[in-house]
């Protein structure tokens, strides 16, 4: 795997090719990386954004609108990832990137309890919104999120901020979104370089994971 210590500054793909094994994705995780393919049905290539997209555990921006559009969901934890991802991986959408192979290795990975989904739901249990990503110790690394309904992708994001801030260590925690889009900056994502990035993923080393395992392994 190629060291994004090493990279140069402003580069974001280290590395094209290799598996999907679950050891090759978290070690990838672990150093700072993530798959996506280059292109649509391209090859994978390793990732590490330069500068990053974090959201401070600290300071997700809700507005009334958004309280307001809380109130009419359920959120559930690990109830139907494969559901979530499923629909993140819809072809219909802009920039649709998951494909069969990025499903597999996912669903792995959340067989094995490092894969977790965030679901939103109507009061009648209807699925409207969610989304996955990867829990390594104090990491957790957002991959997508899909909304059926207005708000709905938000309200799973905010469930999951709740998570993470109600956990011991917070502090230590990191929230990683990959890229600061407009939209996710008027929920108070922001930029850092990829070096601090770095720094914040090696003191989330050793922090007690939030999720847990799926009951049925």
């Amino acid at each position: 795997m190629p060291d994004p210590s090493a990279a140069e500054p402003g580069a974001e793909i280290l590395g094209v090719g290799a598996d999907l094994e679950p050891g090759t994705l978290l070690d990838a995780y672990r150093s700072g990386m993530f798959p996506m393919p280059v292109e649509r049905n391209g090859p994978i290539g390793w990732w590490s954004p330069d500068p990053r997209g974090i959201m401070p555990l600290g300071g997700l921006r809700v507005s009334a609108s958004l309280r307001k559009s809380a109130r009419k969901f359920v959120t559930t934890i690990d109830q139907d990832f494969s559901a979530v991802i499923g629909l993140c991986a819809d072809p219909s959408r802009p920039h649709g990137w998951i494909d069969g192979a990025v499903i597999e290795a996912y669903e792995e990975l959340y067989r094995l309890g490092y894969a977790h989904s965030v679901e939103t739901r109507t009061p009648d249990g209807d699925l409207v919104g969610g989304l996955y990503g990867i829990e390594i110790d104090g990491l957790f690394a957002g991959e997508s999120m899909f909304s059926l309904e207005r708000d709905a992708s938000k309200v799973a994001l905010m469930r999951l901020v709740d998570l993470l801030r109600a956990a011991p260590q917070v502090e230590r925690r990191l929230l990683d979104v990959q890229w600061r889009t407009d939209h996710l900056a008027t929920l108070g994502v922001i930029e850092i370089p990829r070096s601090r990035y770095l720094e914040l993923l090696q003191a989330t080393r050793g922090v007690e994971p939030v999720f847990e395992v799926p009951a049925d392994l």
